[in-house]
């Protein structure tokens, strides 16, 4: 069965790669496509919109990719990478304004659960509410 692809953008790799750990642990041996486009190529901090449109191929399976990013350059790049894309994928994809970490988690779990793009991306923006209930 195919699921909803998730892509993480950041500045920095390890706290992507940190970020996708905490969500697999969450979803443990599900199947959801997770891909990291963060740092630059020589390990420094930066965002590189060619790395996240092949990041969100390689996340796509046909039933969408939505698509979480940390700050600033970040969005700038999700945005230019959606013009990279072919038509046909970059109708797919949703790029999300949810929390990185949180977001992710909360995606990854009900991506793994078969729901579709919408609602996935839906989850994600629920990342912060959690958090927000506790602190208030």
């Amino acid at each position: 069965m195919a699921r909803v692809g998730l892509v993480v953008v950041s500045h920095s790799r390890p706290l992507a790669e940190a970020a996708v750990e905490l969500a697999r642990q969450m979803v443990p041996g599900a199947a959801v496509a997770i891909e990291v486009a963060a740092g630059t190529g020589d390990g420094g901090l930066g965002t590189d919109a060619v790395a996240v449109a092949a990041a969100v191929t390689a996340a796509d399976g046909g039933d969408g990719v939505v698509v979480l990013m940390d700050l600033g350059s970040a969005v700038l790049s999700a945005e230019t990478a959606m013009d990279l894309l072919d038509d046909d994928v970059r109708a797919r994809v949703l790029l999300s304004p949810a929390p990185l970490v949180e977001g992710l988690v909360g995606a990854a779990v009900v991506a793994a659960g078969g729901a579709d793009r919408d609602r996935v991306a839906a989850e994600a923006l629920r990342g912060l509410a959690p958090k927000q209930a506790q602190l208030a």
